[in-house]
């Protein structure tokens, strides 16, 4: 006789291989559901008769009369319709609630799925409402929700610097056309000025592949920020110290006032790096006997406020919103003439905000000053 060979657990994970998790989670609960109903019928199958017998024996009722074969009788009825029916409602309920559950899992791993595909798709616009199923549930969702918030922010800025960087490259670009153009048409020759524009505009471009880096990574946070504990006092020294050269030599007046020297979290490197671009942005745009001040103050129990004020030039109104975007220019033609690429402000307030602070610029009009102010948290980053 040829022996029984089992079927291999392969063909059983094969088999459920193309089944969905809510499958699996109902057949799990029934197979559960189905084992304790056997085993309590098998329980009382085994204890039961026993234990009928042992009182009819009390009672003084012989096992062999017709008296206790009726009583008997209607005990093992009574068993199987009781507990035959007890069973098999218990069973019915426990199936209905494992049902129901189960459908609730699924659809919210269904619902999970189909934005995660749709965020794969490039709809990073796409949302995973919380499902209401516990904790766990309502942290997929929410890390879900922040992987695409994230990548549509990077897809965001990849494509306002593809545009941007776009746009100033024209200029140049189109500076060097025209010059090489004249020079093989023989309209002009290969002398000095020719050679310092087309040098001009060599440079631009390179400064342009570097200012678009610079601004990339300050605006995805990949600048590393490294908080030690320092005060505002030291942070507004160091950055006068730095500048106060370049004031003499244009003939700018720089004074700093520190009414509160406030201890904060912060890297004084990036920080230093803030203020030297607002100081240099003061310095571009003042005359020759106008004054710069920064000052530190404490402004709420919680909040310090470092602010760079200049006499200068000023900033309209309709400006004022659009200061920190990137390549913005209250006026073109200055700023080129003074080397500004318009990415300085972009990159300050990336880096500001990267220490959980803020900063905001303030002006009375053309030819009234300008005052930019930043404002950062006395705790610890």
């Amino acid at each position: 006789m040829n022996p029984q060979i089992p079927a291999p657990r392969g063909s059983v994970r094969r088999a459920l291989a193309g089944s969905s998790f809510g499958t699996r989670l109902f057949l799990a609960l029934t197979v559960v559901v189905v084992g304790c109903a056997a085993s309590a019928w098998l329980v009382a199958s085994a204890l039961a008769p026993g234990i009928f017998h042992d009182h009819l024996g009390q009672a003084g009722i012989d096992h062999n009369s017709s008296q206790a074969a009726h009583v008997e009788e209607a005990f093992a009825w009574a068993i199987v319709l009781a507990w035959g029916l007890a069973v098999g409602i218990a069973v019915l309920l426990a199936l209905a609630v494992s049902w129901y559950i189960t459908r609730r899992v699924q659809r919210s791993l269904t619902a999970v799925t189909t934005s995660t595909a749709r965020i794969a798709g490039g709809r990073y616009d796409t949302r995973v409402t919380s499902p209401g199923l516990g904790r766990e549930f309502d942290d997929l969702a929410l890390t879900v929700n922040e992987l695409a918030r994230r990548l549509d922010a990077t897809e965001s800025t990849r494509r306002r610097m593809l545009a941007d960087l776009g746009h100033e490259m024209r200029t140049p670009i189109a500076t060097l056309d025209s010059y090489l153009e004249a020079l093989d048409d023989g309209v002009r020759t290969f002398d000095d000025d020719t050679r310092q524009i087309l040098r001009a505009a060599t440079h631009r471009l390179g400064r342009l592949a570097q200012d678009i880096t610079a601004v990339s990574r300050a605006e995805e946070h990949l600048t590393r920020i490294r908080p030690v504990p320092t005060t505002t006092g030291a942070l507004v020294t160091a950055a006068v110290d730095a500048v106060h050269e370049r004031y003499d030599s244009k003939g700018v007046a720089l004074h700093s006032r520190v009414d509160d020297s406030v201890v904060v979290t912060v890297d004084p490197d990036r920080l230093g790096q803030v203020l030297g671009n607002l100081l240099d942005n003061a310095l571009r745009h003042t005359a020759c006997g106008g004054t710069v001040t920064v000052a530190s103050r404490k402004a709420h129990t919680d909040r310090v406020e470092i602010t760079v004020a200049d006499t200068g030039e000023g900033i309209a109104a309709d400006h004022l919103d659009h200061l920190f975007d990137r390549f913005y220019r209250a006026d073109t033609a200055r700023d080129r003439r003074h080397g500004g690429s318009g990415i300085g402000l972009t990159i300050t307030r990336a880096l500001v905000e990267a220490h959980h602070g803020r900063i905001r610029a303030h002006s009375d009009g053309p030819g009234r000053g300008a005052r930019f102010t930043i404002e950062l948290p006395v705790i610890a980053v």
